[in-house]
């Protein structure tokens, strides 16, 4: 058995975290699907369910942003087929220069330390924001 994080694994351990606890059958009707589907999923035995599924899960785990980010990461990893995050499609839908800045960055083979540079700076910028509050 591997040591990977996995989607499965990632929803198992959140939820045995949980306080209070809840259980497979709890947390499976709480997201209005069945016992068999959410044992399949914690297994890896299906692929991470869909967005509002995914999204009402973490509220139910309680996940705070960084855990958030990560259960859309580990369920796009989950998907038999290239899957951006559900938490992005809309941001880059709704905005122009978003998808212009990944299709010139695709185009240049944008390096990692381009990137790194970029997010560092967009989180200072937030870092700038949180302190003005």
């Amino acid at each position: 058995m591997s040591d990977e994080l996995t989607f499965g694994s990632f929803i198992r351990k959140k939820r045995l975290e949980s306080e209070p606890y809840i259980s497979l059958r709890k947390l499976a009707e709480q997201l209005d699907i069945s016992p068999v589907y959410m044992s399949n999923i914690e297994n890896d035995r299906n692929p991470a369910p869909k967005d509002d599924i995914l999204e009402h899960m973490s509220q139910i785990l309680k996940l705070h942003k960084l855990e958030r980010e990560q259960l859309y990461e580990l369920a796009a990893k989950s998907k038999t087929y290239t899957a951006v995050p559900g938490d992005l499609p809309e941001y880059i839908s709704a905005n122009e220069l978003a998808r212009v800045a990944l299709r010139i960055a695709k185009d240049v083979d944008a390096t990692d330390k381009e990137w790194t540079e970029f997010i560092e700076k967009l989180k200072n910028r937030s870092k700038q924001e949180e302190n003005k509050e």
